[in-house]
């Protein structure tokens, strides 16, 4: 059998999966393998230097395993690490290798999203203390001022599963309070996680119907889409019949009950070993 050359999707824990969703609705045809780095979770306090030293070694596992080209479905990893992945340790290791990350794909629309040129970012501490969304969405557009709000109970909401009980309804009214305080104006919010999809529904119920909220994985595969359509050099390195696998750092039976929260069906991982 021919050896399979993958997109790799990783992500620090399960939130990643929201954005494979997306990417394999808009590109179902190849093959795909995610990696969460459960072992190691949360990402979102944890220093710029130990963020790119997990992600560089678990985006060296995929290329091991096949990838030619990863993206990193984690803000705080695309915030913290894939600046240096790409200009320090790629060009050493094989520059024919590719990663992407998600915060420059939103941060290349978001000005299709407002008219007020008030944004809202709903991000783990790491994403806002990195201030990469205030410095990519300048680069696209220097009128928008961006607006940040860390929300740090989000995340073990939804990955105990409480996102959806009534407990939930008073921490996520409290962030949109507190975004919302810092500017009257505001008429976009990016959920700059991707585990926030998740809260979706109640995150609209406390925002004024005018204000819109941006999800990544759709723009995240949208993004991926046009880039191999511009790049076909890679995209001719890719294979295509439809593989799916899973790997976890941590426990395989425990990966698998909760990634159907965010994948809406079952799956079956295995175990990656960070040795």
């Amino acid at each position: 059998m021919a050896p399979l050359h993958p997109i790799g999707i990783f992500d620090s824990g399960y939130g990643g999966l929201t954005v494979f969703k997306e990417i394999e609705r808009f590109l179902p045809g190849y093959d795909y393998i995610y990696l969460g780095d459960n072992a190691r979770v949360p990402y979102g306090n944890r220093s710029f230097e130990t963020v790119h030293e997990f992600t560089w070694q678990c985006v060296r596992m995929l290329f091991d395993m096949g990838c030619p080209l990863v993206i990193l479905a984690c803000n705080t990893a695309s915030a913290k690490a894939l600046r240096t992945i790409q200009q320090r340790d790629l060009p050493g290791y094989d520059a024919q290798k590719r990663v992407l990350g998600v915060i420059r794909p939103t941060s290349e629309i978001i000005g299709q999203y407002t008219e007020s040129r008030h944004v809202g970012i709903f991000a783990t501490r790491g994403t806002v203390v990195s201030e990469s969304y205030v410095i990519e969405i300048e680069k696209f557009f220097p009128d928008i001022k961006v607006h940040q709000v860390a929300c740090p109970m989000w995340v073990p909401l939804i990955e105990n599963n409480e996102h959806l009980n009534n407990g939930a309804d008073y921490f996520v009214k409290k962030y949109i309070d507190e975004l919302l305080s810092l500017s009257p104006d505001i008429d976009a919010i990016i959920l700059a996680c991707t585990h926030y999809p998740l809260l979706l529904d109640k995150i609209r119920d406390y925002l004024p119907n005018h204000i819109r909220v941006i999800v990544q994985g759709e723009i995240v595969a949208g993004s991926l889409q046009d880039y191999l359509q511009r790049h076909p050099e890679m995209n001719a390195r890719l294979t295509d019949t439809g593989t799916r696998k899973f790997y976890t750092t941590d426990d395989p039976v425990d990966f698998d009950a909760k990634a159907g929260l965010f994948l809406g069906h079952s799956i079956v991982s295995g175990h990656a070993d960070l040795g």
